[in-house]
């Protein structure tokens, strides 16, 4: 009782800072008097006509490597993450649905993901399929969403985002699912899921026009694709050695290390344009991501009296999840709060929460994902701040309205999903099954599924 007391104390001392500084912040300062306030007003001039959008070198060679960081994100950062959470016998297939992932979301993203999510919108709901096959896109043609660099940069950087949006479901599912039913959930989760969600939020549906704020993928991508994760893993059951005895934690930090590394593509990244918010971006996504480690390692310290390398890992992970969604709208001092509520939250949401519901979640995905990534769109309502960013503007700055609007985006995605994937495993049950055998998964997925071993030692 008394840690919990340290936490809450911690948190209510920055919850006061907040307020405090929002409360300083809203007080105008009065405009100096000038000379030019004492002569007779002047008619305003016609404003001028706004100059025809062209492409920007210096934001197209910023978002080019932005969309190579977040690809690096997948593949290696995310599948070296969870290959060496898993067991031994079971890192390949692991780091095998990654890689499947990127491949199979890169080809349906050219042919109707991008239509589908970022075509003219019909009705609020889904995109039009105008550019099925990348129809009328030219090396010189620029959407009316990124004005200043190709769109076909354009393209492939959403491209990196869905990919990985499905891969981090798989990370509830592994060491039990037949590797052909995971191939058949990413063609249907991406189709079925991914691509309205992104519309509704940030191809202009109807979230997108409520005024719901998601810088880079709080609701789309964390909360998305943690409910899936949850939903799949209590339908799949649990393992049969329930246990997790990570193969290699060295890659675990490879990997969370490259996560990190990626995440400024990924946040910094969505100001789509090299520019102050891309800069806030930055700056707001390596502190959240560093108070979370140091948070969730102090409260595991109080709690299992050791700190773990694999919970400094997996608190930074948290933070990057969580600052996601408010990354482009918060100042420093929401993004500390952010950064400690998301290594605390979700600390004992993998710690108590799964332990009491006895949900079979093997890498944490919805603990981590769902749980930090619902965090992250909520507090962007409270701490978005519009001296960072003139479109955003949360509670701590007197608008209660937003507040409201991030509760319905997070509860629409995650009625949404919870939904549809439960619809999508039942079409694979039916189709090639979900499970391996228990010989098999006795055995190891390497080899079941595979034929093959991570280390021949």
């Amino acid at each position: 009782m008394r840690k919990l007391m340290i936490v809450f104390v911690i948190l209510g001392v920055l919850v006061s800072a907040g307020l405090l500084f929002a409360e300083e912040k809203a007080q105008p300062a009065p405009a100096p008097a000038t000379a030019a306030q004492e002569l007779p007003a002047q008619p305003a001039a016609a404003p001028a006509p706004a100059a025809p959008a062209r492409i920007d070198t210096g934001d197209t060679a910023w978002m080019i490597v932005a969309t190579a960081l977040v690809m690096l994100m997948s593949i290696p950062g995310l599948a070296l993450f969870y290959g060496g959470l898993s067991k031994r016998k079971d890192s390949l297939n692991t780091m095998a649905m990654t890689f499947v992932t990127f491949c199979i979301v890169s080809l349906l993203w050219v042919l109707y993901g991008y239509s589908f999510s970022f075509g003219n919108d019909i009705g609020g709901l889904i995109g039009g399929a105008g550019k099925l096959f990348l129809k009328g896109v030219g090396s010189n043609s620029i959407s009316d969403l990124a004005k200043t660099i190709p769109e076909f940069i354009y393209i492939s950087y959403q491209l990196t985002f869905a990919a990985i949006t499905v891969a981090l479901a798989s990370g509830a599912y592994i060491e039990r699912m037949k590797f052909s039913a995971w191939v058949l959930f990413t063609v249907l989760w991406m189709t079925l899921v991914y691509l309205p969600v992104a519309h509704w939020v940030w191809g202009g549906g109807f979230l997108a026009k409520l005024g719901a704020l998601d810088f880079a993928g709080g609701t789309v991508v964390h909360v998305n694709a943690g409910v899936a994760a949850l939903v799949g893993a209590l339908i799949l059951g649990r393992r049969r050695e329930k246990a997790l005895m990570p193969g290699n934690l060295t890659l675990v930090v490879t990997g969370a290390g490259l996560l990190w590394f990626g995440w400024f593509g990924f946040n910094a990244g969505s100001a789509v344009a090299a520019n102050g918010t891309a800069g806030a971006a930055f700056i707001n996504t390596n502190t959240a991501a560093a108070v979370a480690a140091l948070s969730w390692m102090v409260v595991e310290w109080l709690h299992s009296k050791k700190p773990t390398v694999l919970g400094l890992a997996s608190g930074a992970v948290g933070g990057l999840v969580a600052i996601t969604p408010a990354a482009g709208y918060v100042n420093i001092c929401g993004s500390i709060f952010i950064g400690i509520a998301a290594g605390v939250i979700p600390f004992f949401a993998v710690a108590s929460l799964k332990p009491k519901l006895g949900y079979d979640d093997t890498l944490d995905a919805f603990g981590i994902h769902g749980i930090g990534g619902t965090l992250g769109a909520i507090l962007t309502g409270v701490f978005a701040d519009p001296a960072i960013n003139e479109t955003g503007k949360g509670l701590l700055y007197g608008n209660w309205g937003q507040l409201l609007t991030q509760l319905l985006a997070v509860g629409v995605t995650l009625l949404y999903s919870g939904i549809m994937t439960f619809v999508i495993f039942m079409i694979i049950k039916v189709l090639v099954g979900l499970r391996v055998d228990s010989e098999d998964e006795v055995i190891g997925l390497d080899e079941s599924q595979h034929g093959e071993k991570a280390y021949n030692l």
